[in-house]
């Protein structure tokens, strides 16, 4: 195991947290080693150690060379949203939003919607998760159910999943109100507005919440998170993790549960039996939404679902036009893509979907396109020659039906992602 893990101040949507632990002092697994200030979660040691150095950002600990799995637990709390402050659950998918947030609510006609769907392809752990035990995920929703007093519990799936569908199957007698909604296999599914469409045939508006579905849409890990910090006081201190790409042990993907957050992500590689020859990135992340990581500062966090070692950038020294779309890149990764590339970006453009709403960018109707016929005709005046996109499955296809008569090619932000695992490239849908 690693010597030093580094805890970041934030995990989470909101402000840092502040460390309320000095340098040099001992720590136990579990112990609170930093609280919100504002809107925020409380972060825990994963390991019993030291505390090495604290600075503007993170909290480092140097780990004792014999760990245990037992922590010190949180105390008992009157609420389960106020159990979910304490054990400093925040959802686990990519996000960061503090769960007991989404629990201040009341929806006694609603629902709480366990997103069972892992949107991001390649990444595994979920599923695999809810085949070998879905009685910690299906138990985590109840407790949401009881938090929001919501009467009726939905599990949105991937169709595809069948193994997963089945151990929910098997498991769903014992449980009141709970139904499974199975869905299509495209990207975004997985997005809340889109799990919501799907479910209930309705589109939210980009700044419109779950709850004006009177709904709660909750992670499947984080669900997991909600059930141990209930039964068993445990708080977040341990991640799923999928580890994939370009590594010494021929695998395409490797799932660890319960890898203590701070662990560096070089760690996690190395029990991949390390790279396997040259490489282009460490993507951290998804292949849609994840960004470049380095082997030498960044670790496991409450939210990192993904570390995918990915083949080189390929080469291209031409024009390329950048489409972003809010499901997936933004333009900052656009470009670091066609820099690595060598591709000279001569313009810029959103996806039509696209709704800028205070500085950050919506989908307006995520996985459904209305055509991108009219912004590849702009790209082609500029003089590009090629697209790099970053867009949905639909988009992707819509794009794919006007660009190539246009004489542009196409470069998807996932291609070099997804021909690392043999995975099948965002282009036309079948």
């Amino acid at each position: 195991m690693a010597s030093l893990y580094k805890f970041p101040l934030k995990m989470h949507i909101g402000a840092p947290c502040k460390a309320i632990v000095k340098e040099g002092e001992a720590l136990e697994r579990g112990q609170c080693i930093a609280e919100p200030e504002g809107l925020g979660v409380k972060i825990h040691t994963s390991v019993s150690g030291t505390v090495d150095k604290i600075t503007s950002s993170e909290i480092i600990i140097k780990a004792h060379e014999v760990q245990s799995k037992d922590y010190i637990r949180i105390k008992k709390c009157n609420t389960i949203k106020e159990t979910c402050c304490e054990a400093g659950i925040v959802g686990a998918g990519g996000a960061g939003f503090p769960t007991y947030i989404k629990l201040d609510a009341s929806i006694p006609d609603g629902y709480v919607i366990a997103n069972c769907v892992e949107c991001e392809p390649i990444l595994g752990h979920n599923i695999a998760m809810i085949e070998q035990n879905p009685e910690v995920m299906l138990k985590g929703l109840q407790y949401a159910m009881e938090a929001v007093n919501a009467k009726n519990g939905i599990i949105a799936i991937k169709s595809k999943n069948k193994k997963s569908i089945n151990s929910l199957t098997n498991s769903l007698s014992k449980y009141k109100n709970i139904i499974i909604k199975e869905l299509d296999d495209i990207y975004p599914m997985g997005e809340e507005r889109a799990i919501i469409n799907q479910i209930f045939d309705k589109w939210l508006e980009p700044t419109q919440l779950p709850l004006e579905a009177s709904s709660v849409v909750l992670n499947c890990e984080t669900l997991c998170n909600i059930t141990r910090a209930v039964e068993e006081g445990k708080p977040v201190i341990d991640k799923d993790v999928t580890v994939g790409g370009k590594l010494c042990n021929k695998k395409d993907v490797n799932i660890f549960f319960d890898v203590p957050i701070g662990t560096p992500v070089s760690e996690m590689i190395d029990r991949c039996g390390g790279i396997d020859g040259e490489y282009g990135e460490i993507l951290l992340g998804g292949p849609y939404t994840g960004k470049a990581g380095s082997l030498d500062s960044d670790v496991v966090t409450k939210s990192l679902g993904g570390i995918v070692v990915t083949i080189p950038f390929p080469k291209y020294e031409g024009n390329v036009g950048l489409l972003v779309c809010a499901c997936g890149a933004n333009e900052d990764r656009l470009r670091y893509i066609a820099s690595k590339m060598g591709a000279k970006v001569v313009e810029v453009l959103p996806c039509k979907n696209v709704e800028n709403i205070r500085g950050v960018n919506k989908c307006k109707t995520p996985g459904k396109c209305p055509g991108q016929a009219a912004v590849i005709l702009k790209f082609k005046k500029a003089g590009a020659n090629r697209l790099i996109i970053s867009n949905c499955s639909d988009c992707s296809n819509t794009v794919m039906n006007s660009a190539p008569q246009l004489g542009l090619g196409v470069y998807h932000h996932t291609d070099h992602v997804f021909r690392t695992v043999n995975h099948q490239l965002t282009r036309r849908l079948k």
